[in-house]
């Protein structure tokens, strides 16, 4: 692990892009659907006012399900 990234407060990713594409497509979409569902729980909780515990976390599911739908899209195009 970088120092950096601990001193920082820098999150890593969930998931990286060579992860991703390590995967099959049905576990790409199972992820999606896990990470959406996650990201509907947390929007809730906004919603409803209640304190975010970890609000980068918000962003991160974004931009990861932005991730695999990106990376599932380059293999539908390479087939």
């Amino acid at each position: 692990m970088n120092p950096h990234n601990f001193l920082f407060g820098v999150r890593m990713a969930i998931l990286r892009a060579k992860e991703i594409r390590g995967m099959k497509p049905e576990e790409i979409d199972r992820k999606i659907s896990e990470l959406r569902l996650e990201l509907m729980k947390e929007m809730a909780n906004v919603k409803m006012g209640r304190p975010v515990k970890n609000p980068g976390k918000i962003r991160e599911l974004k931009r990861t399900i932005a991730r695999l739908l990106t990376i599932k899209k380059e293999g539908k195009k390479q087939k």
